[in-house]
């Protein structure tokens, strides 16, 4: 069996959870770039049934990840209610771009060199500890999508430009470890949303070209 005929084959197996997790976080994505306040209600709820998920499927690492995401749902939520009135450019702001405030950057090597090496070192410890100690399942992997996502969404908050190539290979190994652990429509979101991060990155350059220019 081929791997997009496992995926076709998990899919038809999703349970409803997922269905539930998968349909809020995509409604999630629309309502985000519509700039509806209403969005970080279906991101607590996705990703709230995704902490389940992740604990059902023995993804323990990420479903701390999830946990975070709650929380920065909730935080969304009353950010955006008590500042109702804020405009911005509407493609910019779906891809995450203020153009008011401070402009893109880029880091030098030397930084990826210390972010690679701090974060794939937290990575590797989790993922040791998880994989004596518990029944983790994939726990390098799953470290390693959870710390360097959290590291990525720094990188997010600081306007860095290579932020979208760090998210590409954080979801392409998602892919891998949702399928892996059974969660195939999960894994095709994680599809759509490497798709959105490349979509970030042109966006992202693009912009950053006419700041140079």
């Amino acid at each position: 069996m081929s791997f997009f005929e496992s995926v076709y084959e998990g899919i038809l197996l999703t349970s409803l959870w997922e269905w539930i997790a998968v349909f809020t976080g995509v409604v999630y994505v629309i309502l985000a770039a519509l700039r509806s306040n209403l969005c970080w209600f279906f991101a607590a709820v996705s990703s709230g049934i995704y902490v389940y998920l992740c604990i059902d499927g023995q993804l323990y690492i990420e479903s701390v990840l999830q946990v975070f995401y709650v929380v920065m749902a909730i935080v969304g939520w009353f950010s955006w209610r008590n500042n109702s009135g804020i405009e911005s450019q509407e493609l910019d702001a779906s891809l995450g771009i203020d153009a008011s405030k401070e402009e893109i950057k880029t880091w030098p090597i030397s930084y990826h060199l210390y972010n690679l090496a701090i974060s794939g070192g937290i990575a590797f410890i989790l993922g040791v500890c998880f994989d004596t100690l518990t029944d983790q399942a994939n726990p390098y992997a799953d470290a390693f999508t959870t710390v360097f996502s959290l590291a990525a969404t720094f990188m997010v908050v600081r306007k860095v430009l290579e932020n979208w190539i760090y998210w590409i290979v954080i979801d392409l190994v998602s892919i891998f470890l949702y399928h892996h652990r059974g969660y195939s429509l999960s894994a095709v979101l994680y599809f759509v949303f490497t798709l959105l991060a490349i979509a970030g990155l042109i966006a992202w350059y693009k912009k950053y070209k006419k700041q140079l220019a």
